[in-house]
């Protein structure tokens, strides 16, 4: 971390790259404790003298903390946000200190199921404790504190980073000024939830799993996996959108599994893209951010989603995509109102695209317009 000279703070040499740092003993909201969590995280820019200059940035199911930077050994497609972190860009990273974390429960270096629990001196696998989506934000907010942040200026994400970026604004309503939830509501709908229940008994199904102690076996459910993401894959693309890219074409690229009457390109492409996952995702961390995204609930612990919303001090955009079908644009309208309902500062803007869901993490031009008047605005 740098800090920049003014109001008291002392100058540090700047820290590239993916840091580690451990948060200690976390007892989730459902139950169970965690002895020793880890928290593996990047940041941008300098912290100013009063620590108020900061954006947190929160991934989607299948992120890290790898938000900003090119091709790398470790990231070959460079970072997942890249085009929106840096300068001069939405995201002014000579403006902006800029953080984002691993989550809690992922498997890109922070504390997750692949862990080792120091009880046993074991992975976790499926004794790992349940995680919320309330839980990964009170571990971001203690990651937060010992990096000396004493307020955000922005917290912002998508999908189940937007819901994390909506929880952020209502569990501490006194540390948040601006919140984006892009492509998120307050709870996903059963058809989604229904979805991620297909690929997580995909997963269980596979004979591999082993009941999620498949660790060291030298065997490890690839299959399920693969087939847990092109279920999902499924739900991040809008039909219009999968007629214009693959239309009835025949598949263009070699098989990666015997084929079954021919191959269509729509067909190829979820097989590799499940492939892909396989080879930078643990299958258990999948089972369980996916089930955080399906339990997140903003009225949990409430009596009422408006009583929940009436807690936010921040401003909030909701930024809702037209072809989205996850979490549809309808639906983050909706919630948008409820916010304001509630005596929130809230607004809605949209992306108009053919993209479905993943098109905040594609259409760059569309989400920069969406969001830049709201980062900008003083």
């Amino acid at each position: 971390m740098t800090l920049d000279p003014g109001a008291g703070a002392s100058q540090a040499p700047a820290l590239p790259g993916i840091h580690h740092h451990a948060i200690g003993l976390f007892e989730p909201e459902l139950g169970g404790n965690l002895a020793d969590v880890t928290l593996a995280y990047e940041t941008w820019g300098v912290l100013n003298g009063r620590a108020d200059n900061v954006v947190l940035l929160t991934h989607a199911l299948t992120g890290d903390s790898h938000a900003a930077g090119g091709p790398s050994a470790g990231h070959r497609r460079g970072g997942w946000w890249d085009p929106m972190v840096g300068p001069g860009r939405p995201i002014d990273t000579e403006e902006y200190f800029v953080v984002c974390s691993n989550v809690l429960g992922g498997c890109a270096g922070s504390t997750g199921p692949a862990s080792v629990d120091p009880q046993t001196g074991e992975p976790y696998g499926a004794s790992f404790p349940i995680v919320t989506i309330r839980d990964m934000v009170r571990a971001q907010r203690r990651l937060l504190d010992d990096l000396g942040v004493r307020r955000l200026a922005l917290v912002i994400g998508g999908s189940i980073g937007g819901q994390q970026a909506l929880e952020w604004a209502v569990e501490f309503p006194d540390f948040v000024e601006k919140a984006a939830p892009v492509a998120a509501t307050g709870a996903l709908g059963p058809q989604g939830v229904g979805m991620s229940e297909i690929g997580r008994r995909a997963i269980m199904a596979d004979p591999n799993w082993q009941d999620g102690s498949y660790y060291g076996t030298g065997r490890t459910p690839e299959e399920g996996l693969a087939i847990a993401r092109m279920a999902g894959m499924m739900t991040y693309q809008s039909a219009p959108g999968q007629w214009e890219r693959f239309g009835r074409r025949p598949a263009g690229r070699p098989a990666l599994y015997p084929e079954f009457g021919g191959r269509l390109e729509i067909e190829s492409y979820l097989h590799y893209q499940g492939r892909d996952l396989t080879g930078r995702f643990d299958a258990n961390s999948y089972l369980y951010l996916s089930r955080a995204m399906d339990l997140y609930d903003v009225a949990g612990g409430y009596e009422s989603v408006g009583e929940a919303l009436s807690r936010v001090s921040a401003d909030l955009l909701f930024v809702g995509i037209t072809s989205d079908w996850l979490f549809p644009a309808s639906e983050v309208r909706d919630t948008a109102e409820r916010a304001s309902d509630a005596g929130a500062r809230a607004r809605y803007a949209e992306i108009d695209t053919l993209s479905g869901h993943d098109a905040f993490l594609k259409d760059w031009t569309e989400l920069a317009e969406a969001v830049k008047p709201f980062i900008t605005k003083t």
